[in-house]
């Protein structure tokens, strides 16, 4: 099981990455949803997890990005930001977003999160190598 985590912080993403790592789970990470896009085309990648805010491209647009592609749309997405707003986890959801974290996240959390997501993502027909 392979996880792309999408932030520009570098010390959230080794935490992030820490955090999977200690559960069995392979790591890629991306700097920014550019970033991301580049590597998602030569990494098989399970699930996306991606802050908000960032440069070049920001989370809500990697999301819509990725939507727009048969195969990517497929690859489930956890928002992971800072932003606690209702508007904001509307609007991720919205735009395909599969679950919306708030910062600071605990490794149990997170865990919880992506084993749902899998789970439901699973049984809707999607990833099948969970």
């Amino acid at each position: 099981m392979k996880i792309m985590i999408v932030d520009d912080c570098r010390t959230t993403r080794k935490l992030l990455g820490h955090y999977l790592k200690t559960r069995g789970y392979s790591v890629v990470y991306a700097e920014n949803g550019l970033d991301a896009l580049e590597k998602i085309g030569l990494e098989e990648v399970n699930l996306v997890m991606t802050d908000l805010n960032m440069p070049y491209m920001d989370g809500m647009e990697l999301i819509k990005t990725l939507q727009t592609d048969p195969v990517l749309s497929e690859i489930p997405v956890l928002m992971v930001t800072t932003e606690n707003d209702d508007e904001e986890r509307d609007r991720a959801l919205g735009y395909g977003a599969s679950g919306y974290v708030v910062k600071p996240v605990m490794g149990d959390e997170l865990a919880n999160n992506i084993k749902s997501i899998l789970q439901n993502t699973s049984n809707e027909g999607g990833v099948s190598n969970v």
